[in-house]
């Protein structure tokens, strides 16, 4: 069960998993092939600033690193949850790295 806004055309413009906002919103069901299609759309366009997004995440690890490097700022200076979180990026960069140099080597032997 969804809730969806259309427009004069009635295509959806808007959906809601739970909640109707408004008089002008109706129910539909969640398998409704235009509900899919919208949401499907919605997803595609999302992912352009999730990518955005991931890339200027490593933009900022690699500036953080950049400015530790050369004494500009000290690691225990940001915040302590700035400080988890790259650690946690960093080792995890660290392991996809190690993962893919055993995934080359095992390919090797075969």
């Amino acid at each position: 069960m969804a809730y969806v806004l259309k427009n004069s055309q009635g295509q959806i413009i808007a959906a809601s998993a739970t909640e109707r906002l408004n008089d002008d919103w109706v129910h539909i069901e969640a398998t409704d092939k235009a509900y899919i299609n919208f949401l499907e759309h919605s997803l595609a366009e999302g992912d352009k600033f999730r990518e955005s997004d991931i890339h200027l995440a490593r933009v900022l690890e690699d500036l953080i690193s950049l400015l530790v490097e050369r004494n500009i700022i000290r690691f225990t200076d940001l915040p302590e949850q700035a400080q988890k979180r790259l650690n946690q990026r960093q080792s995890m960069r660290h392991q996809s790295q190690l993962s893919g140099i055993l995934d080359e080597s095992s390919e090797r032997l075969l």
